[in-house]
């Protein structure tokens, strides 16, 4: 029986059942009645990538199994897989705990996701070394050396996009990238302050978005909820300035143009403006092009990879359409492939003659 991540369960077609096993955590088991009284559970399972949502009666054979299963347990499911209009169904369930072994490889993801966040780090930690402020370098060092591993436990995003562990690290690699191409188009643009503002305009979902060490369910935390993370990533931004300009090297800055204050003060209004408008939780709105950049480049990253997901789990409508996917303004349609050149044709050749001078053809 095959082996699938839920990122492939939920890809599969609608209506093709499918025998697979699936190696989750148990994040939610809730005994809920419908209004005519008959029970059922209201199952969440989760790996590294997804979570899923299953429906389990109560005449079930596995309604008990899931009953006994220890809140967070991990869990290897072996079933009938199906996908119908009302979502996700699995039949003739078989359900263990998962090994420590096996705990330990579900925690690793899945080997395209590993180097995915993999190399979009090693594009973080280059790009950061590419800088020429050593202010912001000192900066971006600090942060990156001190919150590595919180980092890869973090989420970009609780619901729309790289909603998965170490997903702010895919988000971050992205808009660096982006940011380094926009300000080779831009010279004007300050380099090393748009790259700054792009390794720390959600560096407060540290805090909000981060999942626990040995947990695939992302937790409510007051911090997130009193403050949210563009004021507390503000006071992050404060305490690690404050410790770089108490550093020996800090000495050397004194003289350089712009000023440290100055420097300090534009990129925490990058964080706070990131958001673009007041209504969507800013306190002030971009005030500078490179505040502006920035915004676009977040919300270019974002929409990129809401379209991705669409693609992999959203109800395929059609050869090309998707079903919506909030926060989408409408049905998705795969993307036009990119242009490839056709082989040249074979060159043309006189046909050869026969001994008595005719043609072979």
């Amino acid at each position: 029986m095959e082996l699938l991540s839920l990122q492939e369960l939920i890809a599969l077609p609608a209506d093709s059942p499918i025998a697979a096993e699936i190696h989750v955590q148990l994040t939610q088991c809730l005994k809920k009645t419908t209004r005519n009284n008959k029970p059922y559970l209201d199952v969440t399972l989760a790996d590294g990538e997804q979570s899923l949502t299953l429906k389990v009666w109560e005449d079930k054979p596995w309604f008990t199994d899931f009953i006994q299963s220890q809140p967070k347990s991990f869990l290897s499911i072996k079933g009938i897989w199906n996908k119908n209009s009302y979502g996700h169904e699995g039949n003739d369930l078989q359900i263990r705990p998962l090994s420590p072994e096996e705990t330990d490889m579900l925690f690793l993801g899945s080997p395209e996701l590993k180097n995915k966040q993999d190399r979009d780090w090693e594009s973080i930690v280059e790009l950061i070394g590419s800088m020429s402020d050593p202010r912001l370098h000192a900066l971006c060092t600090l942060f990156c050396t001190k919150f590595r591993d919180r980092l890869k436990r973090t989420a970009a995003a609780r619901n729309y996009h790289h909603a998965r562990r170490g997903g702010i690290i895919e988000h971050i690699g992205g808009m660096m990238r982006c940011a380094h191409a926009v300000c080779s188009v831009y010279p004007d643009l300050n380099r090393d302050l748009v790259l700054a503002g792009c390794l720390f305009h959600d560096c407060g979902k540290l805090w909000e978005n981060c999942y626990p060490e040995g947990d695939f369910s992302m937790p409510y935390t007051e911090v997130g909820e009193l403050l949210g993370h563009i004021p507390f990533g503000i006071e992050l931004v404060n305490k690690l300035w404050a410790e770089i300009m108490d550093s020996p090297e800090s000495s050397g800055w004194l003289a350089l143009d712009p000023p440290s204050a100055l420097v300090r003060l534009h990129l925490l209004h990058m964080i706070a403006s990131h958001h673009g408008e007041l209504a969507f939780g800013s306190p002030v709105p971009p005030k500078t092009p490179e505040a502006a950049v920035l915004h676009y480049i977040d919300n270019l990253d974002a929409k990129v990879e809401m379209f991705r997901s669409a693609y992999t789990t959203s109800e395929q409508l059609s050869p090309h359409v998707f079903q919506r996917k909030a926060p989408l303004a409408g049905n998705e349609v795969l993307p036009l492939p990119a242009y490839t050149e056709l082989p040249p044709a074979p060159a043309y050749t006189e046909p050869e003659e026969e001994p008595n001078g005719e043609t072979l053809f």
